[in-house]
């Protein structure tokens, strides 16, 4: 999955001379967590909502009306922006930018192209992927098995089991709650079985049936 197919392409930008206050409105307009900060076609800072948030607390904590003033017509995005924010590739894989957001602690990353601002992910892209990973409005049906080292055959064995019962599987996720530089392969891992089912007490019957333990089951609404 490459982050190209999952930004959100030709995001609006500012410049560094740009009034922080024009920021925050763009920022809240656009129900957005960033804006990178562009001059002459180069990345040089990034403005997210709390920066724009705590600088606009300030303001309205000290009640004073030149700080105000300041805040409104003279206050600008380089003042308060992150200097050389993280970035990610847009050629980079959705793997690489989730675990490099697990590293750094960051919601959001300007993506780039040849060093030209082409894109932005944060949050609500990964939601979004997240949504699309649990087929979230397709009303599937699901059951959580409990932790196992896959094997080799185990995966095909489960969605057999779970067909066989007379559903459709639309999707199996191994999950592991180790995360690097602890990760290995054969490791125990819970396993997340989406489908289609006219009948979730006969899908469960046939895991247990199977040896597989199911842990907790959600069953779709119609």
């Amino acid at each position: 999955m490459i982050i190209r197919n999952w930004m959100q392409p030709h995001p609006i930008t500012v410049t560094s001379e740009t009034l922080v206050s024009e920021a925050k409105q763009l920022i809240t307009d656009n129900n957005l967590h960033a804006l990178p900060v562009v001059d002459n076609r180069k990345l040089r800072g990034l403005i997210t909502r709390a920066n724009c948030l705590r600088a606009g607390h300030f303001v309205s904590k000290t009640q004073n009306v030149d700080e105000f003033n300041f805040f409104t017509n003279r206050l600008r995005v380089r003042d308060i922006m992150v200097r050389r924010p993280a970035t990610v590739d847009a050629d980079d894989t959705m793997e690489h930018c989730l675990e490099k957001g697990r590293e750094l602690g960051a919601g959001q990353f300007p993506v780039l192209d040849k060093g030209e601002v082409v894109g932005i992910i944060s949050a609500n892209e990964v939601f979004s992927l997240a949504a699309h990973f649990l087929g979230a409005w397709e009303k599937r049906s699901g059951v959580t098995l409990a932790p196992m080292v896959l094997e080799a055959g185990m995966i095909g064995k489960i969605s057999d089991l779970v067909e066989g019962s007379g559903a459709v599987v639309k999707a199996i996720y191994p999950i592991s709650k180790v995360e690097p530089p602890l990760y290995q392969e054969q490791q125990e891992k819970k396993v997340i079985v989406r489908f289609h089912a006219g009948d979730m007490k006969a899908v469960i019957k046939a895991l247990e049936a199977g040896g597989f333990a199911v842990l907790e089951s959600v069953e779709a609404l119609h």
